[in-house]
């Protein structure tokens, strides 16, 4: 299995789960299509796509997705909000539910947001079991059995403040996107042991600190962590290689 960032941050995220076989997870269609479809080298045969919540930056391009004859699964208020609930490639995902999308099986589960949202387990033969954690400021549950983990890790509180920033995005920040204390309280309270990767998305340009937000991480679960950015590509396999 491979991992490709399209994008991770307020400008637009997404990512590709890809496998061996050509199988391929869209996760978060908030980047151009034109950006999708050279990501894909233009074969959209075996991919479809999951999507968190509604908001721009993560949704932008679900009509354009579902036009090019890609499956959709997310959410019903993200389908109605994009206008798309009735489209024939929309599929509603419901917290709770596992769906079967080719070898992924993917389940849904709520998180905290300003806008409904969902939060994923994903789960391949050739990746294992993953997390995929964006926008949410806090996590209600613990994950047994992850191999690999996708999870927000936008802001760090000293930073904001030392920033300046105004206390009503202060606390619209702090309130729907997780920072670096929740994203290690989360981590130290799920059992690591058989996880390879952490890739650490959708951090703050202005509010977060990637060096800083690395060497904690990796020190406290000792495990390989990576930041998202544009263009990242690693193995992400349910054993190391």
């Amino acid at each position: 299995m491979e991992l490709i960032v399209l994008g991770s941050n307020s400008a637009g995220n997404g990512y590709l789960l890809r496998a061996s076989n050509g199988e391929t997870l869209l996760i978060e269609c908030g980047v151009p299509m034109k950006r999708i479809k050279e990501a894909l080298n233009f074969d959209l045969s075996r991919v479809s796509c999951i999507v968190s919540h509604c908001h721009g930056d993560h949704a932008s391009s679900i009509g354009d997705v579902l036009k090019a004859g890609i499956p959709v699964w997310s959410n019903a208020h993200t389908l109605d909000e994009k206008g798309v609930r009735l489209h024939y490639r929309a599929n509603i995902l419901v917290a709770g539910m596992t769906c079967h999308i080719e070898g992924f099986r993917v389940k849904a589960f709520d998180v905290n947001h300003d806008v409904p949202c969902h939060g994923f387990l994903i789960s391949h033969a050739e990746c294992g079991l993953v997390l995929f954690l964006t926008d949410t400021y806090y996590c209600d549950y613990t994950f047994p059995g992850l191999n690999n983990i996708i999870i927000e890790c936008n802001h760090d509180t000293d930073i904001i403040d030392n920033n300046g920033t105004p206390v009503f995005l202060r606390d619209r920040i702090i309130q729907s996107h997780m920072n670096l204390k929740t994203c290690k309280e989360l981590l130290a309270a799920n059992d690591m042991s058989s996880v390879n990767n952490i890739v650490l998305i959708h951090l703050s340009d202005s509010n977060s600190d990637q060096f800083l937000f690395r060497r904690e991480i990796r020190e406290l679960t000792g495990k390989m962590v990576h930041i998202a950015e544009k263009g990242l590509k690693i193995p992400f396999n349910v054993n190391p290689i």
